[in-house]
């Protein structure tokens, strides 16, 4: 708590006056083009890995980066915090791009894989029900890099979950099916400071480099 404070006033001494420009637009109003849904872990921290600025990105961070999946009646089959989020961000800022971003070493996954009925916290262990279906999928024998321990693979079978999850609501599935909205999956190694983006053809996550990057941007022209 001494350094965040601390931090507070040496960012009004010294890095403030570089952003109250830019501070002074966003107060009238946000326009992120894209939601960027992660976990609450304090190591894993998208502006300083995407190296974004202020009103860059609408972000929702919980633990595990889970998406309660929406009923059958359009509203959340479970806390309505992330719900509230999706449509907030699709109908109101009209983003263009969600991107669900897991990360190595994640507690939340390390839960599950030990047997998420052992979790002593009751809030907490219902909560990570909405991981199941990757861990599922992972005892079924279900992997996309066999190399990673047991919870990293889930790890990353989870982004994948979550993405299903987050298309089961109509206001996104309606802007998926109009070509106004994309859905993407990264993966944070957090060891070397690395992203990985998913691609389908390959069925792995692929480290973001230049080549990468390059193909990821030509595509969402396409």
């Amino acid at each position: 708590m001494k350094k965040l404070i601390e931090g507070i006033v040496e960012f009004r001494t010294k890095v403030q006056k570089d952003y109250r420009e830019a501070f002074g637009r966003l107060a009238v109003g946000q326009s992120p083009d894209t939601l960027f849904i992660a976990c609450s872990d304090s190591r894993v921290v998208p502006n300083t890995f995407a190296s974004t600025n202020p009103g860059d990105l609408f972000v929702v961070r919980n633990v595990g980066n889970l998406i309660p999946p929406c009923g059958s009646n359009g509203v959340s089959s479970s806390d309505k915090s992330e719900a509230a989020a999706i449509e907030f961000s699709v109908l109101t800022l009209s983003i263009s791009d969600i991107v669900v971003c897991g990360h190595s070493e994640c507690g939340a996954m390390r839960a599950l894989v030990n047997n998420r009925n052992k979790v002593t916290a009751p809030n907490l262990k219902s909560w990570l029900r909405h991981g199941d279906a990757g861990l599922k999928q992972l005892q079924a024998g279900t992997t996309l890099d066999s190399s990673l321990s047991e919870h990293n693979q889930l790890s990353q079978l989870n982004v994948l979950v979550q993405i299903e999850h987050i298309k089961s609501y109509p206001e996104v599935k309606k802007r998926i099916e109009e070509g106004t909205l994309s859905i993407h999956a990264w993966w944070f190694d957090i060891a070397h400071a690395d992203v990985y983006a998913y691609e389908e053809e390959q069925n792995k996550f692929v480290l973001i480099d230049q080549a990468e990057a390059e193909r990821l941007i030509t595509r969402l022209h396409t």
